[in-house]
């Protein structure tokens, strides 16, 4: 573990913003495709995004294990999420309970846990940085939380990746779950959910 002072800071008030923080993050995750605003989300260390390091302080700890693609494979956001969550840093994609990725990352939900018939709930959940949240070209949503449809305009995000998420929807109840974290705000894609252009 690196000085302590070199740290970057975590929940100003711990009890009080985590529960905030997990009534939003669920709010995001009943909601599919509603962008969430997290209240009293810290700065994140390194390249990491205020929403992604409010929702790992909010939902990560000892027991959840994290691995992080390289833009954020960087010693200040392993020791913050050791220190401040106390979450183990692996190595495989396949031992994460939680992934964190760039929009850019190659095969962004491939090698991480699908889960099984018995147990869909073992499955990874994938944070995905993305520049923002409403900029991207229009893709609809549909299926359980989303009364109809909701069209959602993620940036930096190409065709490719959406083929990708067309086959690990296929896969339900297996398959990742997404999180697009930009700055303060989040929006979630259960693995339920099917999208279409």
């Amino acid at each position: 573990m690196s000085d302590l002072r070199t740290l970057a800071p975590g929940l100003a008030d711990p009890s009080h913003d985590a529960q905030q923080l997990f009534r939003a993050i669920l709010d995001a995750a009943s909601h599919p495709g509603r962008i969430v605003s997290l209240p009293s989300a810290p700065a994140g260390p390194g390249a990491l995004s205020s929403a992604a390091t409010a929702y790992l302080l909010t939902l990560a700890d000892r027991d959840t294990p994290v691995w992080l693609a390289s833009d954020f494979d960087r010693p200040e956001v392993r020791n913050f999420l050791r220190f401040h969550a106390g979450a183990p840093i692996v190595a495989a994609r396949a031992e994460a309970s939680f992934g964190v990725v760039a929009a850019g990352t190659p095969q962004p939900f491939d090698g991480f846990n699908l889960g099984t018939d018995a147990y869909p709930d073992r499955s990874a959940t994938v944070l995905i940085e993305v520049p923002d949240l409403q900029s991207g070209p229009m893709r609809h949503w549909r299926g359980p939380g989303i009364a109809d449809r909701t069209s959602v305009g993620i940036a930096g995000l190409g065709d490719a990746f959406w083929d990708d998420w067309a086959a690990n929807h296929a896969l339900f109840p297996c398959g990742v779950d997404l999180v697009f974290t930009a700055g303060t705000e989040l929006c979630a894609l259960p693995r339920s959910i099917a999208v279409e252009v």
